[in-house]
């Protein structure tokens, strides 16, 4: 099992510190270093900046939003990244929600699926340089009737198969993850609940495609945080879990919340969705149980961080891409360094 590390969002104030950490999980012999966005930083630019300044790690997007750039653009972008990085870029994306699709970018929410499906295929063909045409539901290449014609992209990148992942929660989602990507960038990953929240759909869309789970890349991003008091670690998290399971969304459609659902906190997601939508964060972040929260978490001594790693191991998690607590960059720093003697206490570093 490799580690990696996500640094989120960017823009708050704390990039000279990020940075810092992307050099040091560098030096530490991270894998792969993600960035995210949504509607503030944007992750190429970010990724660029974090290529330019390290050696060896991966940069990786997580996630490009789908309702943020047309395919073929995405298709430029990774060639570009991978390029300029030395093919050290990873392509992760994700169609994000309805709240972002059409509130920030002004894009219908409807049939993600398809819309991912058809999506992938035109950056997988822009991306092999061949000339580029597609006739889907959602894109037509060239548009008929005009002036139009099947090009090719003209930036060669490092290597011939640039990696593509794709963010999936939901059953069908994953199916069709396992079906047509390298690899899945999941978030709240339980080892205790692997088989039926991700694993299993996993693998019913890898048989789709006459494939195994072997070298599919299962990345969850799981926070960390190093302390003796476990219990007062857990309640660090509680307004970000309460965030996802409570209002990343609305009442009718939060993928969190149904994904917390089927861990077995079906009346525990209800209350944290109902204080959390009614105004009541505090109470919402009260309602979080604490074993939702270990569970999915990395918390306690580098001893425990270790048993956590080999259960998540044995889950079938492939790159743990680590999420380091800490009001301080030397608190972030620490949980790194941390983060790679329990990989090695654990006996599974390569």
């Amino acid at each position: 099992m490799q580690l990696g590390i996500n640094l989120g969002y960017w823009g708050a104030g704390m990039d000279a510190d990020n940075l810092a950490v992307a050099r040091e999980a560098d030096k530490l012999g991270y894998a792969v270093c993600w960035a995210a966005e949504a509607y503030g930083s944007d992750a190429p630019t970010v990724l660029s900046w974090v290529a330019a300044q390290t050696e060896r790690i991966d940069v990786g997007s997580a996630i490009f939003q789908i309702p943020a750039r047309a395919p073929a653009m995405t298709a430029m972008t990774a060639a570009t990244l991978d390029s300029l990085s030395g093919g050290r870029f990873r392509l992760g994306l994700g169609v994000s929600g309805p709240q972002v699709s059409e509130g920030w970018y002004g894009v219908k929410f409807d049939k993600p699926l398809a819309r991912t499906r058809e999506y992938v295929e035109i950056v997988r063909k822009a991306m092999s340089r061949e000339r580029l045409t597609h006739e889907g539901e959602h894109w037509t290449l060239p548009l008929p009737g005009g002036p139009g014609k099947p090009i090719k992209l003209t930036v060669h990148p490092e290597r011939e198969h640039i990696p593509l992942y794709i963010a999936a929660i939901g059953p069908k989602n994953l199916e069709q993850t396992g079906e047509i990507a390298d690899g899945a960038l999941v978030i709240f990953f339980a080892p205790e609940h692997a088989e039926e929240t991700t694993l299993g759909s996993l693998r019913a869309g890898r048989e789709k495609a006459g494939k195994t789970l072997e070298g599919f890349d299962i990345v969850p991003t799981v926070p960390l945080a190093i302390g003796d008091d476990v219990n007062a670690l857990a309640d660090q998290f509680r307004p970000y879990t309460a965030l996802y399971v409570g209002g990343m969304g609305s009442a009718k459609q939060n993928f969190y919340n149904k994904l917390a659902q089927r861990m077995g906190y079906e009346k525990e997601a209800a209350e944290i969705q109902e204080k959390y939508l009614s105004g009541d964060k505090q109470g919402a972040a009260e309602a979080v149980p604490h074993q939702l929260i270990d569970s999915t978490t990395m918390l306690g001594s580098v001893d425990r961080i270790a048993d956590r790693m080999q259960a998540y191991a044995g889950a079938g998690v492939t790159t743990l891409s680590l999420a380091p607590a800490g009001f301080t960059l030397d608190e972030r720093l620490a949980s790194l360094r941390a983060g790679v003697e329990a990989l090695e206490r654990a006996g599974l570093a390569e």
